[in-house]
């Protein structure tokens, strides 16, 4: 009984080492390429992907729909460095 169990466990454990590698070789390896683009006194509005007629922005707008649009942003502080920090740490200004 004692082999058995021994036999049953090693089998157990060397199950989750078999799955590793299957799941590495399905995954692509690539990262993601990430553009955070932050203007001072750039409001929702101000680019044409977002519905501004008066001003175009193509290259912009391009890149808005080749890509993904966040649509609900909240500034880190009313000023821009300390909005800055907060984006770049992950941090809130009052815990820096």
């Amino acid at each position: 009984m004692n082999i058995l169990s021994l036999l049953l466990a090693s089998i157990l454990c060397s199950v989750p080492l078999e799955a590793t590698p299957q799941a590495a070789k399905t995954s692509t390896g690539t990262r993601p390429n990430i553009i955070i683009i932050q203007a001072d006194d750039l409001g929702y509005g101000d680019l044409s992907c977002y519905g501004q007629k008066q001003f175009n922005t193509p290259h912009l707008d391009r890149m808005a729909t080749e890509g993904v649009r966040f649509t609900n942003y909240y500034s880190g502080s009313t000023v821009c460095a300390p909005s800055r920090a907060a984006l770049m740490t992950g941090t809130h200004t009052g815990h820096a």
